[in-house]
């Protein structure tokens, strides 16, 4: 009997339509280039850092699936992030994870009821298409045209949808706005009055002059229902990739049941754990990019050609451009690389996101921008 010859392109039928729909997370190939696209931190460790480092990984028992200094690891992020009594944190690899963890934990297969996640927009791109691939509906409330939060938007679109999880970027990607303190609580207490989850997002906690760990700490029984997720990428350890949610022991503890086993690799784990053990010298590198952040928004707001530059409170500034693929283009010519973000929302029409870096990388980057305005 002869058996029929099968089909690639039968076999791709299989695969979700919206999957096959989509576009993969590209990643622009950087060698030769100046990479300021990516908000990563500029700075290697010192030299002497780098070989304790090596001899420590050396010694991990790679032959072993992560274990006990997991726990390590979680009390050392308790330490180091001031977490409140009666939490707990889950690790993931990267913040991303984690975000998919959550839509995937809130998510109610078979109950012909879908689940609402709810943001404002433009944000980070990764709510939006967890929320698409593990079958929740997304509901994107558009910022103030100066990307402030839209406050009645929110608190209509709370009351209308009813989401189960509520994103708040603080501050935000890719404009780099850490909102109004009082706006965020009003938006906190109308879906904790629904029965919703709010995730603080502070993947750029760094670089920000608050946090929201602080109103956690201070009115805790208003909080309950607020998870914070950090990630140790824009603390300076982006190849680590590792991610944390703190939150209520009863949330995380549920949370926890949709992690994959063994999520955060013992190389991750020991690197993370040394970061922590050297603190000071991360935070010494922050505080310096925080400096030159300063000294570039002064520098385009000086520059011919920039038509708007808002302020940061992120290793990232946002500006708008007569025209943004003219721009983008003429500073990869010039080997710099920076996010053309204008078709990501049209709210962002035009506009570029500038990673801030060392002194050095920042003058060629805005020496290449205004050559190519």
């Amino acid at each position: 009997m002869t058996t029929p010859a099968s089909s690639p392109l039968q076999a791709l039928a299989r695969i979700r339509p919206d999957v096959r729909a989509m576009h993969a997370y590209a990643v622009q190939p950087s060698t030769g280039m100046l990479k300021m696209d990516a908000m990563e931190n500029p700075f290697r460790l010192p030299a002497h850092l780098q070989a304790a480092l090596g001899q420590r990984l050396g010694g991990v028992a790679l032959n072993r699936y992560p274990g006990d200094r997991l726990l390590d690891l979680k009390a050392a992020l308790a330490k180091y992030a001031g977490m409140p009594d009666g939490y707990g944190i889950v690790l993931g690899n990267g913040s991303d994870e984690l975000i998919t963890l959550l839509a995937l934990a809130c998510a109610q297969p078979g109950t012909g009821q879908r689940a609402t996640m709810l943001a404002p927009m433009p944000g980070f791109v990764m709510y939006p298409l967890s929320a698409q691939l593990q079958g929740l509906d997304f509901v994107g409330v558009p910022l103030t045209s100066d990307f402030e939060l839209d406050e009645p938007a929110m608190l209509a679109a709370i009351a209308q949808h009813n989401p189960a999880i509520t994103y708040i970027a603080y501050p935000n990607n890719p404009t780099a706005t850490l909102w109004d303190e009082g706006a965020v609580q009003r938006i906190i207490d109308a879906a904790g009055a629904q029965g919703g989850i709010v995730v603080m997002d502070e993947a750029y906690q760094p670089f920000a002059s608050r946090t929201w760990i602080d109103r956690m700490r201070a009115e805790p029984a208003r909080n309950a229902h607020v998870l914070l997720m950090r990630t140790l990428s824009k603390f300076g350890l982006a190849g680590v990739r590792l991610g944390y949610l703190i939150g209520p022991s009863a949330f995380v503890s549920e949370i926890d049941k949709v992690r994959p086993p063994y999520n955060v690799s013992v190389l991750n784990c020991e690197a993370a754990l040394f970061a922590l053990e050297h603190a000071d010298v991360f935070a010494a590198q922050a505080a310096e990019i925080r400096t030159e952040r300063t000294k570039v928004i002064a520098a385009l707001r000086q520059m011919t050609g920039i038509e708007k530059c808002w302020d940061s409170e992120a290793n990232m500034i946002l500006v708008r451009v007569a025209d943004s693929a003219k721009a983008y283009e003429g500073m990869k010519n010039r080997k710099v690389l920076v996010k053309n973000v204008s078709t990501m929302h049209p709210m962002l029409a035009n506009c570029l996101r500038l990673t801030v870096g060392a002194a050095e990388d920042n003058a060629q980057m805005l020496a290449a921008l205004q050559a190519s305005l």
